[in-house]
């Protein structure tokens, strides 16, 4: 047998034969047959004998070398060889089997033993080899714990740790913890998503609850506010005069009254109109729990079958505008001549009493400005709802927005039953009603962004100067509207932006009372970016569950096929439905808007997609209803 050496190589111990020994390397053939050269500083001993013997011997001999005995008998105030460590453990005449097992054995355990150089260790400290045996002994345990939850979810189990952490896991993992670890090591083994194991084994709830969970945890990370907000005293505000009779006019669901309108007829042949907003933001103050609450939520989140309102029930219930009551509020009234000019104007804040609250599924059929009109009303303020009708087409016209052969827009309602069965109830957009209210509010939210940009006061502003609409601090032209300045003042129970208005415009009204922001206050920046970003998510997540109960409906009613219109590219709006979808097989010379007839050919409620391909062209909308 020819020489042989022990070196280390890539963290593992190998031996060779020495073919020629060159001063600084060794060329060696090694145990694979290869020829290869060492460095010598790799090498640790030489011997003579059966190279593989040898290393088997060596490996068995470290196997059994007890760590902690090693440990006690070297020297823990230096650096030690491995020699002295050999001589200590075996005795003071040590074979080259049994220093290659005590190398062997001192790599094997770094929690032991820190390597200092080419054979040359340092004891751990006892505090720290504690501390390092319990990680050790913490992550044995932990990979235990890993792997029984993996064979439960293999089984088709559901641990009650995982089930536990299962919004988390599905929605906003922490890759670190164990219970996501189990789950991905398992999927894994199944060959599948983490969502499709998760749903394999109950821990996914109805797809609604999932969806909305993900909405939750990347909205509200710290979980929705419970907390109670004591109400302060009401206000003590004038009282409006006893002819000021306000009405709401609002969905049936709605029970965020911000608005409500009176009317009035003058001496001198005139119309007096009120417009009349809720005003909680008179009684929240700066920096409190409340305004913070405002700030973190930014608005009401509406979805089908539900809402997460942006202020607490407790104060909803305050400062709505609800029918019987006499509630506190910032007015706006009109003087209006006989031909629908504004001759004067005055802001108030006031207390009114609110005489109905009307609901437009109860008294639309009956509103039909635009057809002959009876003496008599079908609904309380009929009379006074037809006048502001003719007030707000005169003020669309002033805006240069009057379109009567406007083709019909729609809005939807989606509603549902307690099995979850769904109806979708289709509404023109721009009908009478809708016109309006409308129209009252821009007048009211553009005549108090005036007021706001005259005192040189910072608000946030909805602007358009050119392009598309944005939000700003300081007023400029919103050209879409057709007014010189425009804010969010109308809906203060449903909308950051708008309790931020108020507190500015209430400055005005009180004098006494500081605006709640300065010019050019970082917070203000702050308090836009951060409306923009959240109002923008909530909008999305309303679309998305639109969107996933359109799917529900389709599937519901068997429906096989459907109209649509052209956006852009392949892309098409549903009729009839608040859905859009991406069609194959569109004709590249297809003009947007134009209109067509789709067939389904799929639809995935998880991904809320549906599969669409095109069938052939349809004639364009005209003036008729969808």
């Amino acid at each position: 047998m020819g020489k042989h050496i022990f070196y280390e190589e890539s963290g593992q111990f190998k031996v060779a034969e020495v073919v020629q020994e060159n001063g600084a390397t060794f060329l060696v053939n090694t145990q694979h047959g290869k020829r290869a050269k060492i460095k010598s500083n790799h090498v640790f001993l030489s011997f003579d004998g059966d190279a593989t013997q040898f290393l088997q011997m060596a490996t068995a001999l470290a196997a059994e070398i007890d760590v902690d005995l090693l440990w006690e008998a070297v020297d823990h105030e230096t650096e030690f060889t491995a020699e002295a460590a050999a001589s200590e453990y075996f005795g003071s005449k040590v074979s080259d089997i049994e220093q290659a097992a005590i190398l062997i054995a001192l790599h094997a355990v770094p929690v032991y033993f820190y390597k200092k150089g080419k054979g040359v260790f340092k004891a751990a400290p006892k505090e720290n080899l504690q501390q390092a045996l319990a990680a050790i002994e913490r992550k044995k345990q932990q990979e235990a714990q890993i792997n029984a939850w993996v064979q439960d979810l293999l089984a088709g189990m559901l641990p009650a740790e995982i089930a536990a952490d299962a919004k988390q896991i599905l929605h906003a993992p922490d890759k670190q913890s164990l219970t996501y670890k189990a789950v991905a090591k398992a999927a894994d083994q199944q060959k599948t998503s983490v969502f499709a194991l998760m749903r394999t084994v109950g821990a996914v709830p109805s797809l609604p609850e999932y969806f909305l969970d993900g909405f939750l945890l990347a909205q509200f990370p710290k979980g929705l506010d419970k907390e109670e907000y004591p109400l302060p005293q009401v206000p003590d505000l004038p009282v409006a005069d006893a002819a000021v009779q306000a009405f709401s006019i609002d969905d049936l669901d709605t029970t965020e009254i911000d608005d409500a309108a009176s009317l009035q007829d003058l001496p001198n042949g005139n119309k007096l109109l009120g417009l009349h907003i809720a005003v909680p933001s008179l009684e929240i103050l700066p920096n409190c729990a409340l305004e913070k609450r405002v700030f973190e939520h930014q608005s009401t989140v509406y979805y089908p079958g539900g809402k997460i309102t942006m202020l607490p029930p407790e104060w909803i219930a305050a400062y709505s505008l609800d029918e019987g009551k006499l509630r506190p509020a910032i007015s706006l009234y009109l003087e209006v001549n006989p031909v629908f000019e504004v001759v004067r104007t005055e802001t108030k804040l006031e207390s009114i009493y609110v005489a109905n609250n009307l609901r437009i599924q109860d008294i639309e059929e009956f509103f039909l400005p635009e057809q002959p009109r009876s003496a008599t009303e079908a609904f309380p303020h009929q009379h006074a709802m037809n006048w502001m009708y003719d007030f707000g087409i005169a003020r669309m016209k002033v805006r240069g927005k009057y379109d009567p052969d406007r083709l019909p827009q729609y809005d939807y309602n989606i509603e549902l039953d307690e099995n979850e069965h769904v109806q979708i109830k289709v509404r023109e957009r721009g009908s009478p009603i809708d016109t309006m209210v409308s129209e009252l509010m821009i007048y009211a939210n553009s005549t108090w962004a005036e007021m706001l940009h005259k005192a040189g006061l910072a608000g946030l502003f909805r602007v358009q100067p050119t392009g598309r609409v944005r939000m700003s601090t300081q007023s400029e032209p919103h050209i879409g509207l057709g007014v010189q300045h425009y804010a969010w003042f109308s809906s203060p129970l449903r909308r950051g932006a708008d309790y931020v208005n108020q507190k500015q415009l209430i400055s005005l009204l009180k004098p006494e009372m500081q605006p709640r922001f300065a010019p050019q206050d970082s917070m203000l920046f702050a308090v836009l970016r951060d409306f923009e970003s959240t109002y923008s998510a909530y909008s999305e997540f309303q679309r998305q569950m639109e969107a996933y109960w359109s799917l529900i409906y389709i599937q519901q009613e068997g429906i096989q096929e459907l109209t649509g219109q052209l956006i852009r590219d392949d892309l098409v709006r549903i009729e009839g439905l608040p859905l859009q979808g991406r069609v194959h097989g569109i004709p590249v010379d297809a003009m947007p808007k134009s209109r067509m007839k789709i067939a389904i050919s799929g639809i995935d409620l998880v991904q809320i997609t549906i599969s669409l391909n095109y069938v052939n062209a349809l004639m364009p909308i005209t003036s008729e209803k969808q």
